[in-house]
């Protein structure tokens, strides 16, 4: 490992401390982000773009925001949320950036590189996958699929995230990377474990206090009345819904 992933691993760790988490268990991404007062939305997004993050010091906006695609399945999306993560909080000078998430491409741009590490260290800690690892599988290409299975379930992540992983702590060889890397929802079904993780879902969904802050930009006279009732139709609140309803207190 040289010193630039080295630096990667412990931003991992340090975030990790940070959020109350130890070195082995799997994160809870939509608490995470709830915790950390992120406001993160799931649109279907075109292309091969996993999404985007934005950083900022304006006042009463969201100084966090993390746009995820939904059209990605549901274990990508995970990687996708990691790798932002560092975007926002470990590179320097960020402000934004659209993302294409687990390409691992050295030759393009450096920080999209470094959140594909980091993201892979965050999400997939290797000291906790090799205690799911039985001792008899310990030794190149011995990891058998039904242990990849439950480390890819219990860590949520998306199997080529879970392989490139492996691959790079020298369990498994490319040759196995591409035997492990099809039938992932037949062979789920097979072993016992739904197919959720294998298909793209959350679409529209937000996390954070978007209602909040809509209410206060309007209660400011930032925005007005139309604007405040679009803002939350955004998420699917239609306030006139509300002047047909009888009070009966």
């Amino acid at each position: 490992m040289d010193r630039r992933e080295r630096k990667l691993e412990q931003f991992a760790a340090d975030f990790r401390r940070k959020n109350g988490l130890n070195a082995t268990e799997a994160i809870r991404l939509k608490s995470l982000l709830l915790k950390n007062n992120i406001l993160t939305v799931f649109l279907p997004l075109k292309g091969d773009l996993s999404g985007m993050a934005v950083k900022t010091n304006g006042k009463n906006i969201p100084k966090h925001f993390i746009l995820v695609n939904s059209n990605h399945t549901i274990g990508r999306q995970h990687f996708t949320i990691c790798h932002e993560l560092y975007h926002l909080y470990y590179q320097e000078d960020f402000t934004a950036e659209k993302s294409h998430a687990g390409k691992f491409d050295k030759k393009g741009d450096p920080e999209e590189y470094n959140a594909d590490v980091f993201a892979s260290y965050l999400l997939l800690p290797e000291d906790g996958m090799y205690q799911m690892i039985p001792e008899q599988e310990w030794g190149k290409n011995k990891i058998t699929l039904s242990t990849i299975l439950k480390i890819e379930h219990y860590y949520s992540c998306s199997r080529n995230a879970l392989l490139n992983r492996l691959l790079k702590m020298g369990v498994i060889d490319s040759s196995k990377h591409q035997e492990f890397n099809c039938d992932k929802i037949k062979n789920a079904l097979l072993h016992g474990y739904n197919e959720d993780l294998y298909k793209p879902g959350n679409e529209g969904q937000i996390i954070g206090n978007y209602g909040e802050l809509a209410k206060e930009l309007y209660d400011k006279g930032m925005v007005s009345e139309s604007a405040y009732f679009s803002l939350l139709e955004d998420i699917g609140i239609d306030l006139s819904d509300f002047d047909k309803k009888e009070d009966y207190e």
